[in-house]
């Protein structure tokens, strides 16, 4: 098991804001942010999962795209287009919080296309900054599939004593192949969930590159090589990510198909103003962050 934190305060008295980074193109499913076969777009299922939170108080999707802000609107999800220059997801998070214009305590980066990411599992992860002594979190599930254990597209993660992440990887770790008779040390599959205070997500976004992280292809391995600490929450299951057409399929068969599903091709771009930057325009649902009903 993973040891829990030992917070000195209340976890219901952090501010936390949860940020979605949601690019249209994508490598291996093309558009995948807009597919919308369950009756909305696939970004609006994590969406709805993070407003369920209590223990967040704010969702916001920071795209590089007007589709997607004008499908966001039409969900009622508050929405911000950023700098499509960005590299990676955590820097188009770094630049929404800075046009939000406020500092919370937290700031949860969940993925788009993570649909069946739990609350539960988000809230125990705010509630691990309760710790003064904790800048960065994420989350991990067991991993007891040997055959998940060595694919590449999995990553792993090991821990010290505290639950802080001592490295992540794409290979089997712990590496068993040299292991004592009766060694219990369990394997942890890293969900790409994580959760900031805003003076460590601005450290993050400063740091280079380092020599772990492009030979991993990992981006937290940045903060860990740079002597940062990632507390590792242990999550109740491992949400299956949407990567290809057969993921989306099986989450639309698990979800359920809408035969009236919303189409986003052609969703018009809301206005903005002369003076505003494009890369700088937003929009807001009516309904704030309040999702619609329709599952």
């Amino acid at each position: 098991m993973i040891p829990p934190p030992a917070p000195p305060g209340s976890p219901s008295a952090l501010r936390a804001v949860a940020i979605i980074p949601a690019r249209l193109d994508s490598n291996r499913l093309a558009r995948k942010m807009l597919l919308a076969e369950t009756g909305r777009a696939l970004f609006a299922h994590p969406a709805e999962a993070v407003a369920a939170c209590g223990a967040i108080g704010r969702v916001v999707v920071a795209t590089d795209s007007d589709e997607i802000v004008a499908a966001a609107a039409a969900e009622g999800i508050e929405a911000l287009l950023t700098d499509p220059a960005h590299a990676c997801g955590t820097d188009r998070v770094k630049e929404a919080l800075d046009l939000l214009g406020e500092e919370p305590d937290v700031v949860v980066n969940v993925q788009g296309d993570e649909p069946e990411i739990a609350g539960a599992d988000l809230e125990s992860l705010v509630g691990a900054f309760a710790d003064p002594r904790v800048e960065v979190a994420t989350l991990a599930a067991p991993l007891g599939d040997e055959e998940l254990a060595r694919a590449r597209d999995v990553v792993k993660v090991v821990m010290d004593a505290a639950g802080d992440a001592l490295y992540f990887s794409r290979s089997p770790i712990p590496d068993r192949s040299h292991a004592r008779a009766g060694a219990r040390a369990p394997s942890w599959r890293h969900i790409g969930v994580y959760a900031f205070r805003p003076a460590a997500l601005a450290r993050f976004c400063a740091l280079p590159a380092g020599a772990l992280e492009t030979t991993e292809s990992l981006e937290q391995l940045r903060w860990l090589e740079a002597g940062g600490r990632m507390r590792v929450l242990e999550a109740a299951r491992a949400p299956a990510g949407i990567d290809t057409a057969e993921d989306y399929a099986r989450f639309v068969a698990a979800v359920g198909r809408r035969p009236d599903r919303r189409s986003y091709s052609k969703a018009p771009a809301p206005q903005a103003g002369p003076s505003t930057p494009e890369h700088l325009r937003s929009a807001r649902g009516s309904a704030g962050r309040s999702l619609p009903s329709e599952d």
